[in-house]
C-alpha cells in the first residue's frame, strides 16, 4: 500500500471450532497439510499461538516452511515460561520434564521464574533452534511477548522484557500488555518512550473497556520496522470473568462499522513502519476469517480512494 506492507490475517488456523466441516474449509480440505495451504491462499499472514502452551518443534516449523507461499509470514507467541506465566509440566518434553528439580517435577504448573538458570536457558535456546527453519526461510514476523495482568509496570518488569528481546538476539519481538496501568497518567508516556528507546514494535490492541486489564486503543508507533494489531473483540461481559473458556472469551464477530472505525488507524500506523499485521484474535468458528477479509477489503478501498 503505497510503498508499505499490511498484512491481515488470524490469530489461528486449527481452532476446533474453526476446522468443523463446512465453517471456513471447503469440504475435502481436512488434513494440516490441506488447511495450511489453503489458508496461505486466502491470507498472507498467521500468528502461532500453539507455541504459547507447548515448545515448538523444528519439523513442524519445516512443515509449515514447505506448506505456505514465499510472501507468506508467521507470527509467533512466545512460549508461557518466556513472559512470566505459569506452562503445565506435562506439556513440557519429556527431557525438560526429566531435568527438573523433584520439587518442580512433583507440581502441575510452573514459572520460569522457579527455574534452575541452565534449564532456562535451555528453554530459550530450543525455543530458538525449533524457529530456525522459519527464520531462515524469511517467513518469520516477529515474537509475540504477551506479559500476564499482573506483569506491572517498573524497572523489574522492563528488565525482564529487555532480558527477553536479548534471548531473541536479531529476531523482532513485539510486546503486548494486559494491564491497563501501563497506561494511566502517571505510565503512559513512560511505556511507549521506553519501547520506542529499545525499538519494541507496541502490540496495538481492540479489546473490552473499562475493566482493570483493559488496554486503551493506542496507536503507538514504538519501531520503524513492525506494528501489530491484535483484535481481540468487545466481549466484555467475558474478558475478566472467571471460568469462561478462551473460545468464549473472544467469541465476537465484529460489524462493519466498528471494523470502519480502524481503517485511518491502520493506515496512519502503516504509513510510518515497514509492514504492518493485523490479526483478528476473535477466533470463534469463522468470526476472525471473515472479519479479516472484510477489514483487508475495507482498508483496501480507503487506499484506493
Amino acid at each position: 500500500m503505497r510503498g508499505h506492507t499490511v498484512r491481515f490475517g488470524t490469530a489461528s488456523w486449527t481452532d476446533p471450532t474453526i476446522i468443523k466441516g463446512g465453517v471456513f474449509y471447503p469440504a475435502g480440505v481436512t488434513t494440516p497439510e490441506d488447511r495450511l495451504r489453503y489458508y496461505a491462499s486466502r491470507f498472507s499472514l498467521v500468528e502461532v499461538d500453539s507455541t504459547y502452551y507447548a515448545l515448538p518443534a523444528r519439523r513442524v516449523a519445516e512443515l509449515w516452511v514447505e506448506r505456505t507461499p514465499a510472501h507468506f509470514t508467521f507470527d509467533v507467541k512466545a512460549h508461557a515460561l518466556m513472559t512470566g506465566q505459569p506452562s503445565e509440566v506435562q506439556r513440557l518434553p519429556k527431557s525438560f520434564r526429566d531435568a527438573l528439580p523433584d520439587a518442580l517435577a512433583d507440581k502441575t504448573r510452573i514459572y520460569g521464574k522457579d527455574l534452575p538458570d541452565e534449564l532456562l536457558d535451555e528453554l530459550w535456546r530450543s525455543f530458538l533452534e525449533a524457529l530456525a527453519p522459519l527464520q531462515g526461510s524469511g517467513k518469520l514476523g516477529s515474537i509475540l511477548l504477551q506479559y500476564p495482568r499482573w506483569f506491572m509496570p517498573g524497572d523489574a518488569s522492563k528488565a525482564a522484557i529487555l532480558d527477553a528481546q536479548q534471548r531473541l538476539e536479531d529476531l523482532v519481538c513485539a510486546v503486548e500488555f494486559r494491564s491497563a496501568r501501563w497506561f494511566d497518567a502517571r505510565h503512559a508516556d513512560d511505556t511507549i518512550r521506553f519501547l520506542e528507546e529499545h525499538e519494541l514494535p507496541f502490540v496495538i490492541v481492540d479489546e473490552p473497556q473499562g475493566l482493570a486489564s483493559s488496554v486503551p486503543p493506542i496507536t503507538a508507533v514504538t519501531s520503524s520496522a513492525l506494528a501489530i494489531f491484535r483484535m481481540h473483540g468487545r466481549r466484555a461481559d467475558a474478558w475478566e470473568r472467571k471460568g469462561v473458556s478462551t473460545v468464549e472469551r473472544y467469541r465476537y464477530l465484529y460489524d462493519p462499522d466498528e471494523l470502519l472505525e480502524w481503517v485511518p488507524r491502520i493506515q496512519s500506523v502503516a504509513s510510518r513502519v515497514r509492514e504492518a499485521h493485523v490479526l483478528m484474535n476473535n477466533c470463534y468458528a469463522n468470526y476472525g476469517t471473515t472479519n479479516a477479509l472484510e477489514i483487508a477489503a475495507l482498508v483496501r478501498s480507503a487506499y484506493s480512494e
